[in-house]
């Protein structure tokens, strides 16, 4: 019977649902906790191969727990060979648009305000938050996805939009 459970992982099409079902939301996670810049979509890939090559040895129960923590442990120790600071993608501006000079002016000031507030927040505010606003999830998701409680996730998301609020003025007049 244990011989059976190992096989559901190593075959193609179970494997190929696990993909579909974690690989997005890995990648979310892994770009939310440390920025573009260290290339977490490869990290998902990478563990995604540990998976397949040691799908013989890993309980389907336990496949997802690993995907996570050898994507995370990977990019930890990315980090720590590059010594990398944690950076946000800057989204490059379309050539043409029908907005004013001072319009686009006044958005790039935000979104490099935004930015840095967002990166002095601590690590699992920011991740709660952009799980959150970002793509969606529910606070049960969220706590889910974070391994936490229902209440820690929204206490997170709260206090994360707290700060947005006090650090910048556009926000407070919501």
């Amino acid at each position: 019977m244990q011989k059976s459970l190992h096989q559901d992982i190593c075959d193609k099409i179970r494997f190929s649902k696990l993909y579909e079902k974690y690989a997005q939301s890995l990648s979310n996670i892994l770009f939310y906790k440390y920025g573009e810049l260290l290339n977490p979509s490869d990290k998902v890939q990478e563990a995604f191969i540990k998976l397949w090559e040691n799908c013989a040895k890993i309980k389907p129960e336990t496949a997802k727990s690993y995907l996570y923590t050898t994507a995370n442990n990977m990019m930890l120790n990315e980090v720590k060979h590059q010594k990398v600071v944690l950076k946000y993608q800057q989204v490059k501006p379309k050539d043409y648009t029908n907005e004013s000079p001072e319009f686009i002016l006044r958005k790039k000031e935000f979104l490099k305000r935004f930015e840095r507030v967002l990166s002095q927040l601590k690590e699992e505010e920011r991740a709660a938050f952009l799980l959150n606003k970002v793509d969606g999830k529910t606070h049960k998701e969220v706590a889910e996805i974070l391994g936490i409680t229902k209440k820690v996730a929204e206490h997170r998301i709260y206090a994360a939009f707290n700060k947005l609020k006090n650090e910048l003025e556009e926000l407070k007049r919501k």
